[in-house]
C-alpha cells in the first residue's frame, strides 16, 4: 500500500530548447480601456504561476498549424478576457493594485526542442528542465509593462509539443484558469465557435463590506510587513537555506478507498470523508510527527489548504467568476493528539476546517484584508492540483497527454497532483504527493507514511 514514485526513464534536464519568435498578441477586437478592481484575495497574489500541457503528435495538426491556431485563439479570447492583455498598476490615490485594461497585449513565444517527447522521459516526475518550456519574463520590457500572460509553444522532434503558460496569480485561480483553457481551446476550433463558458469578470462581487467587519480571529492568516504592490515571492513562508530531499509518494485508488473506509469504520458520523480530506489527514499526521525538534509531542501542528468559496457564499458566486475565489482553511492539533487520535478524528478535523468556510467566515476573511496584508499562517500548505482537470480540456488536436505545474521543492508546501492518463481508470483515480524535507525528516516521514497506511 502506498509506493514511492519512480520515474519510468532517466530524466533529461537539458531539453535543448531554441526560442524562434517572441511577439505580442492583441485583442482581435477593440476593447474598452478601463481599470479593473481587484479583491483583497487578488491583492496578495502578485506572483507568477507556470503550467505545462504536453500533447502527443497528431498528423492532422503539426506544430506549425497548432501554433497559428493558438495564436489566433489567444487574440480572440483577449476580448472577453480584456484584463489579460492589460498591465498591473498601483492606484496611489486609494493604495490598491488594479489592472489597467489597456490592450497592451499578451506575449506569445514559439520555440523548438531537439528532443522527442519520449527522450524527455517521464512527464509526471518533476523535472527542473521543464522551466525551459515556459517563458517567465521578457527582459527588454520595462517593469511597468510586464505582461500578465505569456504562452510558449515548444515543438518536439517527434511532432508533439508543449504549451507552457505563465500567468500572474492575480488573474486566475485554478478553477478560473481551467475555464480560460476551455475558452482558449474553443476558439482554436475556429469557425466563429462560441466560448465554452462566458467569463464573469466582476471582481467587485468579492469586495469588502462597507464598513468592513472582522467577526472571526483568523489564525490562518499571518500579517505581513510588505508594502502594498510589492511583488511577492511565490512561496508563502520564510525561505530557509537548507538541503532538501524530495520524493513523490503515490497513492492508488485502492489506497485512498482504504483510508476513507478506515475513517468510516471508526464511526465519525459528522466527518465528510472525501478523498481529499482522507489523504490530507494522512499527510498531516506524517508531516507533523516527522518534525525534528525536542518535545515535538506538545507542538501544535497546523495544516493549511485552499477552499473554493464560489458555492459557499450567499448568494453563490457565478461558477465562471474569473478572479481568485479561494481562501485558506486550516486544522490544528498537538502532535501528541495526532499520534493518539483515531484516524477518523483527524479526518473530522480536516473536514471541520473546510466546513468552517461559510459565507460569514469568508466575508470576514475578505474584510480582514482591508486592515492587514497577509498570507497563510501554518506549518505547511497543501497545494492541490489533483482534481483541477486541466488535462480534460479538449482542443482540436485532442486532450493533453499530461498537465502539470512547474514546481519548486519547498518543505512548507506539499503538492498533490494527478497521475498521467494511461487509459486505466484505477490508475487515473490515484494521487501523487510531492514532499521536500531535510534528509532526517524525510526518513521519518517515509516511515510514517507506510506505517499509517497499514495500521
Amino acid at each position: 500500500m502506498g509506493t514511492l514514485y519512480q520515474p519510468l526513464e532517466s530524466t533529461i534536464q537539458e531539453l535543448k530548447v531554441t526560442i524562434q519568435d517572441t511577439s505580442l498578441v492583441f485583442p482581435s477586437e477593440k476593447t474598452q480601456k478601463k481599470p479593473m478592481f481587484l479583491s483583497n484575495i487578488d491583492q496578495v497574489l502578485n506572483f507568477d504561476v507556470q503550467t505545462l500541457h504536453f500533447f502527443p503528435a497528431n498528423s492532422e495538426f503539426p506544430p506549425e498549424i497548432v501554433t497559428e491556431k493558438l495564436r489566433n485563439a489567444l487574440s480572440k479570447v483577449l476580448v472577453p478576457y480584456d484584463f489579460l492583455a492589460g498591465r498591473l498598476k498601483m492606484n496611489h490615490q486609494i493604495g490598491r493594485l488594479e489592472i489597467d485594461c489597456n490592450a497592451e497585449g499578451a506575449v506569445f513565444v514559439v520555440a523548438s526542442s531537439e528532443l522527442t517527447l519520449k527522450e524527455i522521459g517521464d512527464l509526471v516526475y518533476p523535472n527542473p528542465g521543464f522551466k525551459q518550456l515556459v517563458t517567465q519574463s521578457i527582459d527588454h520590457l520595462e517593469k511597468d509593462d510586464k505582461p500578465l500572460c505569456i504562452i510558449q509553444v515548444t515543438s518536439f522532434k517527434c511532432g508533439g509539443f508543449a504549451m507552457g503558460t505563465s500567468t500572474n496569480h492575480i488573474t486566475f485561480d485554478g478553477t478560473s484558469y481551467k475555464i480560460f483553457l476551455q475558452n482558449l481551446a474553443s476558439q482554436a476550433f475556429g469557425d466563429d465557435k462560441p466560448l465554452a463558458i462566458v467569463p464573469c469578470n466582476d471582481r467587485s462581487l468579492l469586495a469588502a463590506r462597507s464598513p468592513p467587519r472582522v467577526d472571526f480571529p483568523h489564525p490562518e492568516l499571518l500579517k505581513l510587513e510588505v508594502p502594498i504592490g510589492v511583488e511577492l515571492n511565490p512561496t508563502v513562508f520564510e525561505t530557509l537555506q537548507e538541503e532538501l530531499v524530495f520524493k513523490i509518494f503515490k497513492l492508488s485508488s485502492s489506497d485512498i478507498t482504504s483510508l476513507k473506509d478506515k475513517a468510516k469504520d471508526e464511526n465519525a458520523p459528522h466527518a465528510k470523508v472525501t478523498s481529499f480530506n482522507a489523504v490530507t489527514a494522512h499527510v498531516w499526521k506524517c508531516k507533523a510527527l516527522s518534525f525534528d525538534v525536542e518535545n515535538n509531542s506538545e507542538r501544535i501542528s497546523t495544516v493549511l489548504f485552499a477552499v473554493d468559496i464560489r458555492p459557499r457564499l450567499n448568494p453563490p458566486l457565478p461558477k465562471s467568476y474569473t478572479g481568485n475565489a479561494v481562501l485558506t482553511s486550516y486544522a490544528s492539533a498537538t502532535c501528541h493528539e495526532l499520534e493518539e487520535w483515531p484516524f477518523s478524528k483527524i479526518v473530522a478535523m480536516v473536514s471541520k476546517g473546510a466546513m468552517r468556510m461559510t459565507d460569514e467566515y469568508a466575508r470576514s476573511a475578505i474584510d480582514w484584508g482591508e486592515f492587514y496584508k497577509g498570507f497563510p499562517n501554518g506549518e505547511f500548505l497543501i497545494s492541490s492540483w489533483w482534481r483541477l482537470g486541466f488535462s480534460e480540456v479538449e482542443y482540436p488536436w485532442g486532450k493533453p497527454k499530461y498537465s502539470c505545474p512547474v514546481v519548486s521543492h519547498r518543505k512548507d508546501i506539499i503538492l498533490f497532483f494527478p497521475n498521467i492518463d494511461d487509459g486505466i481508470s484505477s490508475n487515473n483515480d490515484g494521487v501523487n504527493i510531492l514532499v521536500a524535507l531535510p534528509a532526517k525528516q524525510m526518513e521519518k516521514f517515509e516511515s510514517y507514511f507506510h506505517k499509517f497506511l497499514l495500521a
